[in-house]
């Protein structure tokens, strides 16, 4: 299991329990991902860091004083 954090513009586009899916985007030293369709994004990975499922599960979306962030668990095994 693996949990990571996207940050969500907008309140109310994800719900805990749902199922989503993830684009995997890559830069010169970097992969980054977006919950499909464009519904909020990661922070930058290393290429030690590639995330191998493309399917999850919201587990819990947090409110602080700079937006939104969606925690998702991926099952890699």
């Amino acid at each position: 299991m693996r949990e990571m954090e996207f940050k969500m513009e907008r309140e109310g586009l994800l719900h805990a329990g749902d199922k989503v899916t993830v684009t995997e985007g890559v830069l010169p030293s970097n992969y980054y991902y977006t919950i499909n369709p464009s519904l909020a994004m990661s922070g930058n990975y290393p290429f030690t860091e590639r995330l191998m499922a493309r399917e999850g599960t919201v587990e819990a979306i947090e409110q602080n004083e700079r937006g939104f962030y969606v925690k998702v668990i991926f099952d890699e095994e």
